[in-house]
């Protein structure tokens, strides 16, 4: 029998879920973080989906979520003017940050000392968090509302997405802009992959991965359906997207084969991201859930366990996948 993908759902949402991020490995696991349209942004064990809190403070709905490094701090992006630092640990928040309009994206620098914000006044901020009362910096450029920005190569560049059919690549030193995509469709995610500094854009049904330093483009990869996020394997065998279909694709990153898919959700999906050590990649999706999906079908990881045959009593040579019965 074929092995059959079996999906952790993680239920606790109430509306749309727009964002997530992984921490990195800590000596705790790791940890996934959820914003929705809910307002209530939700932290997770990141493999088993298991709810360890819920960040209480946000008037709006909840745009983007990150995590530092080593999970000790969350930050938050929102439709309340704000974004908000978090203790990710105890739950409190450490800071809220005023802006001007809708706040879209959060990112910590490595060293957890500056976030960088980016929304619908098409302004870049950095926030230095030790000194939060200090004015951030401003980088201006967009046109139209920002969708993500991200720090790139040892966090001296900065990678800003927005709807005005762009990726800019800016110098964190001067503030000024170095390099510019310009794209016939506007840019629906971006992730950045230190390993290699890639970084992997989606627009319309393409997922395209840039060099991150040089914006040159590495190669394209075409999904049958409108994309709204992808991710790249680790270790840069697999590719993962979902998109308004519903569907959620798995593509072999060498020969850009589509190796697998599946209805993955009851509604479009908004956002598609592998854990640190690659076991598993997290979908969120407009149905309010948030999936946990095993890289590798039948392994024994996480809430998931693979029978062999002999240990079922049955002379049937396939590997018998019993499927997890608990819902985070």
């Amino acid at each position: 029998m074929a092995m059959r993908q079996t999906p952790l759902t993680c239920s606790g949402h109430t509306r749309p879920v727009v964002d997530l991020a992984f921490s990195g490995v800590t000596p705790y696991g790791y940890f996934l973080i959820s914003a929705c349209k809910d307002g209530k942004p939700m932290l997770r064990q990141g493999d088993t989906g298991d709810w360890v809190g819920t960040f209480l403070g946000h008037k709006g709905a909840v745009w983007g979520a990150t995590l530092n490094t080593d999970a000790t701090k969350a930050a938050t992006a929102a439709a309340d003017f704000t974004a908000k630092v978090w203790d990710a640990v105890s739950g409190d928040e450490v800071l809220s940050l005023a802006h001007k309009h809708i706040v879209k994206s959060v990112n910590f620098t490595q060293d957890s000392n500056c976030l960088l914000t980016g929304g619908n006044d098409k302004l870049l901020r950095i926030y230095d968090l030790s000194n939060p009362e200090a004015a951030p910096q401003e980088i201006s450029g967009h046109t139209a509302a920002i969708k993500k920005a991200l720090w790139c190569n040892n966090d001296t560049q900065i990678l800003s997405a927005a709807d005005d059919k762009t990726i800019r690549l800016w110098d964190r030193d001067s503030l000024q802009e170095v390099r510019t995509l310009t794209f016939d469709l506007s840019v629906s995610s971006m992730e950045y992959v230190a390993d290699g500094e890639i970084v992997v854009i989606t627009y319309g049904k393409t997922i395209a991965f840039y060099n991150a330093l040089s914006l040159e483009l590495i190669k394209t990869v075409e999904a049958p359906a409108p994309i709204n996020s992808a991710s790249l394997h680790p270790d840069k065998d697999f590719l993962v997207a979902g998109g308004e279909d519903f569907k959620l694709y798995k593509f072999d990153y060498s020969t850009k084969e589509e190796l697998e898919s599946y209805k993955g959700h009851f509604g479009p999906v908004h956002c598609v991201r592998f854990s640190p050590d690659g076991e598993l990649y997290a979908s969120g999706s407009e149905d309010g859930t948030l999936r946990l999906w095993q890289t590798a079908v039948g392994k024994t990881y996480g809430l998931w366990k693979c029978v062999l045959p002999e240990d079922l009593g049955v002379e049937n040579t396939d590997q018998v996948y019993t499927p997890p019965e608990i819902k985070a």
